[in-house]
């Protein structure tokens, strides 16, 4: 591609805000947001139980066996409801990724996935348990009876296996020991885990007979769950793939084992203003199509007339980032997203601090290029080992100078033995955050860079009178 031969289409210039706070009624509606999904998901809970309830499910606890019988299907309930809200969770729904944040959502998902198993293990165990009591088995004889003589019930113990190696996999310390791209086909089976769950709840026993309430209610969550999987987790993708048409124009270094990737696609004025969130991207060459990149843009979309032009700076922290060097022009790319809440969507005040360090800089050049501020209510602040750390200082300072944001470079290492996020000279001296930011207190701050440094950041922030509302630190998972 040949710039100069193009039309600039400049983005929408960042709005300068004049007095006031202009992001408090959109921090207000997306709050409305969260609590909503938080009724919801409760309600979903509350919706499978009283509907058991209104099928006359409380008769079961007029013996011991039907006691048992009885919870055991209330742990089947809530642990199937609690399943499908975890799928939820993970499918990029626009109204949960905009109100709760991509990490938020998968910490949410994550922290539901034991619940779920211990749920549906003690359905397991509670059924066999007021089966045999009525049919007078032990437990173990009439769960082997169940797989035997039960049509469909061979699934579900499948389901459970399935369902125990997907939480045991995803347990941080056993993930850790896989390669990303392992775990992630493990987790898959979470879909196979709750297919097979299936057909034993409607074809055995009158729980779900034909014509009940229970019956459709769970036949349309079953059905909106998958179908939302299917168009964000597949189809969009899809779609905003073929619509870009996205290849690498060229890759150059920018800085000590760093390098741009640009791209240059169509449509691409449909991205802008979206920086500091991440998309995944898969680079179609030999042996990398199969692997995804979380990375945020380095830049807002460039727009030209005949389409645009995307930016990605990238640090080689590994096999998967050291190979993005080797991409050549001409490579297709796949895109996903954008997702997250590291941009102006979730801000809620008027002033503004960002903070980076190392490669986590670049999201920030981005954010500062889009969000709205007036000259003087933007802090600036980049952190690295030394000055060649600071990548695409150059361009930020740029950008400070024209948009009117205050810039601190803060390079050296930090004091052994202090948990501290400045410069050993600098935290000696006694400086805090609030020392580079006089409206600290009533500003939002971004923070992007590696997890301990960042953790250091926002404890220094909480000190300063920040409140959890205005802190914005987010992890790339997907």
């Amino acid at each position: 591609m040949n710039p100069s031969n193009q039309t600039a289409l400049h983005p929408a210039a960042p709005r300068v805000i004049a007095a006031g706070n202009p992001f408090k009624e959109q921090h207000r509606k997306r709050m409305r947001r969260v609590d909503l999904l938080t009724v919801v998901a409760w309600a979903s809970v509350a919706g499978a139980l009283a509907l058991w309830l209104a099928d006359g499910g409380a008769d079961g606890f007029s013996s011991p066996a039907g006691a048992f019988a009885a919870a055991g299907i209330v742990a089947g309930l809530a642990g199937m409801d609690l399943v499908l809200l975890m799928l939820l969770l993970a499918a990029r729904l626009p109204i949960i990724d905009g109100a709760l944040g991509h990490d938020r959502a998968l910490e949410f998902h994550r922290k539901l996935g034991k619940p779920s198993l211990y749920l549906l293990l003690a359905h397991g165990v509670l059924l066999a348990v007021g089966y045999g009591l009525a049919e007078g088995l032990d437990p173990v004889s009439e769960a082997v009876a169940l797989w035997v003589q039960v049509p469909d019930m061979w699934l579900a113990y499948v389901s459970t296996v399935l369902f125990v190696a997907v939480v045991v996999t995803s347990l941080v310390a056993v993930r850790r020991r896989f390669p990303y791209e392992f775990w992630y086909a493990i987790h898959l089976l979470t879909y196979a885990a709750v297919l097979t769950s299936l057909p034993h709840q409607f074809s055995v026993g009158g729980l779900f007979a034909e014509g009940t309430w229970q019956r459709w209610y769970w036949l349309a969550v079953c059905i909106g769950t998958g179908a939302a999987l299917a168009h964000y987790r597949v189809l969009e993708p899809i779609v905003a793939t073929v619509r870009h048409q996205l290849r690498i124009t060229r890759v150059t270094a920018a800085g000590h084992g760093v390098v741009s990737v640009e791209m240059a696609g169509r449509h691409l004025d449909e991205l802008s203003g979206s920086g500091g969130r991440f998309f995944i991207w898969r680079f179609l060459a030999p042996g990398q199509w199969w692997h995804p990149h979380p990375f945020s843009l380095s830049a807002e979309p460039g727009l030209f007339d005949g389409g645009g032009r995307l930016r990605i700076t990238v640090r080689n922290l590994g096999r998967g980032s050291a190979s993005l060097a080797r991409l050549k022009p001409g490579t297709r790319v796949a895109i996903e997203g954008p997702y997250g809440l590291f941009s102006t969507a979730s801000r809620s005040r008027r002033h503004l601090v960002l903070i980076g360090a190392g490669i986590g800089i670049t999201p920030i050049r981005a954010l500062l290029e889009s969000t709205p501020f007036a000259p003087g209510d933007a802090t600036v602040i980049l952190r690295g080992h030394n000055q060649s750390g600071l990548y695409l200082a150059d361009e930020i300072l740029e950008l400070c100078q024209r948009r009117g944001a205050t810039l601190f470079h803060l390079t050296g290492r930090r004091p052994p033995g202090r948990q501290t996020w400045l410069p050993e000279s600098e935290a000696r001296s006694g400086y805090r955050l609030a020392s580079y930011s006089p409206n600290l207190a009533d500003a939002d701050v971004f923070v992007c860079g590696p997890a301990g440094w960042a953790q250091s950041v926002l404890d220094d922030a909480r000190r300063a009178g920040v409140r959890k509302e205005q802190l914005h630190y987010e992890r790339f998972d997907w």
